[in-house]
């Protein structure tokens, strides 16, 4: 296996990571906090949180993909999805992730600009993808795990633990379903 595809392996492998962290406490989420309202923030609940997490993969892949042969899945409904609905959605969201970062890596490491992408707030080399997404999805983690605590619904000891278990919930897991798809660069 050569450096850069070693790389890539291991690029890879941290979003599928993250990806897997983040379904495992989705759920986990007891039904009774998952349509608590988040304390100060009364119209948001812990199911529109992890939803969120789900529908701005879909935004950023069709933003950032779509012009390169990368189709978003349909967002979920965030005031009705269920968990298994969404372990479901990120899933294949995840998918959808790891083909951006794949496209980055076939391009040298930088995914190709796309005219959706009018921000330009995040540099598109794969390095600062995966962290921007990888800190979206903590992020978003802790405010559930702080949720719970504030609603006197803390999560049990295992699944707030089984959050650094990255080794052992990738395992369990397994590899992804798929390998992450890339389209093939214009002119190339």
């Amino acid at each position: 296996m050569t450096h850069d595809s070693q790389r890539s392996t291991t690029l890879l492998r941290a979003w599928h990571t993250t990806n897997q962290v983040t379904i495992h406490l989705v759920e986990r989420i007891p039904p009774g906090l998952w349509t608590s309202a988040i304390p100060g923030v009364p119209n948001r609940t812990v199911r529109m949180i992890a939803a969120h997490l789900h529908n701005a993969r879909c935004r950023w892949i069709k933003t950032l993909g779509r012009e390169h042969g990368i189709i978003a899945p349909v967002r979920v409904d965030q005031r009705t999805v269920t968990r298994r609905q969404l372990a479901a959605a990120l899933r294949r969201s995840g998918e959808g992730i790891g083909a951006i970062l794949g496209l980055g890596l076939a391009n040298g490491g930088v995914v190709p600009e796309s005219r959706g992408y009018v921000w330009r707030n995040l540099p598109l080399d794969v390095g600062h993808v995966l962290a921007y997404f990888v800190a979206h999805e903590a992020h978003h983690r802790g405010q559930i795990v702080m949720a719970a605590k504030q609603l006197g619904q803390r999560l049990p000891a295992k699944v707030v633990n089984d959050l650094w278990q990255w080794t052992r919930l990738v395992k369990e897991a397994g590899p992804p379903r798929r390998q992450p798809r890339t389209a093939k660069r214009k002119g190339a």
